[in-house]
């Protein structure tokens, strides 16, 4: 993979404020960890006047934004840089609107100018009620807005794979708190929330993140990016066999769980750059990595051949 070896701003200040940072969420002041782009459309509702939807894209902005979600202090240049794109498809009622949200978390890499996406993910449970300027409160374990409660979780969704690749385990005080606002939204009438709501939800997702069963996978998050993508600028064959150690993760978990959803959103967001990755490399690398690949992600195979083509 062809990286750009500008280095960003702060990187291994932030690695080391993330290091020492981690088990801590109680806000004291310091600035917030967010840079998430927030964009709502509504492609297929008329007649409605976009001054409402232009209300809520800012609120849910300054809510993502402006709100402290821990007390890691971390400068502006080192926000963690997200997406939330939301597509309305119906409006409901008067303040009830159904659709869906594309949550993108980024990760730069170390003396690069180059973000590794960490999750790419399209909730099609997405429902909720808003009214124009009506205040967006949250509290973590209580449920009183599926709006608030669905971007909170996915605020400590992205924290926690922020700092699970910084430091082994290091987001599992973010997955907690993700946990409570599901277990919170037990009783809720929205979807996306319970075991029974589908294979590919919130509920699943916390879950597989906290099951000890999985942990493989967070141990893959780390290796992958911290001894591996981070030390491809200085060494790229170092990184790159840290990397090739560390899918061998992803193998087990499929071993334990074939269908596992954290797995498939690994993949997901993981399968061109690996290609990229090991299109150079020994030829021994490239075996192992397509073989384990093209087993665990059959429906993608021809996609992993590339990496034996070069």
């Amino acid at each position: 993979m062809k990286f750009d070896t500008r280095k960003p701003l702060s990187m291994l200040k932030k690695f080391f404020i993330l290091l020492f940072g981690i088990l801590y969420l109680i806000p004291n002041g310091y600035s917030q960890e967010f840079l998430c782009n927030i964009s709502v459309s509504t492609p297929t509702i008329e007649g409605t006047d976009r001054r409402a939807f232009d209300a809520l894209q800012s609120s849910l902005y300054e809510f993502m934004n402006n709100r402290k979600w821990s007390n890691v202090n971390i400068k502006n240049l080192e926000r963690i840089e997200s997406t939330m794109a939301i597509t309305l498809r119906e409006r409901v009622s008067s303040d009830e609107y159904t659709g869906a949200i594309n949550v993108v978390l980024q990760r730069p890499i170390f003396k690069t100018s180059y973000n590794s996406v960490q999750l790419n993910f399209m909730d099609e449970n997405f429902q909720f009620r808003y009214l124009e300027n009506q205040s967006l409160d949250f509290n973590e374990h209580s449920f009183s807005s599926n709006l608030t409660s669905t971007l909170a979780f996915y605020a400590y969704i992205f924290l926690g794979l922020d700092f699970d690749s910084f430091s082994l385990f290091g987001g599992e005080a973010f997955y907690q708190a993700a946990e409570n606002i599901v277990n919170a939204a037990q009783n809720a009438d929205e979807r996306g929330w319970k075991a029974f709501d589908g294979n590919r939800n919130r509920y699943w997702l916390v879950e597989n993140l906290r099951n000890p069963s999985y942990r493989m996978l967070r141990q893959f998050i780390y290796e992958y990016h911290r001894l591996g993508l981070d030390r491809m600028a200085d060494d790229p064959d170092e990184g790159r066999a840290a990397i090739a150690e560390a899918i061998v993760y992803l193998d087990q978990a499929y071993k334990a769980r074939s269908n596992l959803f954290l797995l498939q959103l690994i993949l997901e967001a993981k399968r061109d750059e690996i290609v990229n990755i090991f299109s150079k490399g020994s030829p021994q690398e490239k075996t192992k990595v397509a073989n384990i690949l093209r087993e665990i992600d059959p429906a993608h195979s021809s996609k992993y051949d590339k990496i034996l083509e070069n």
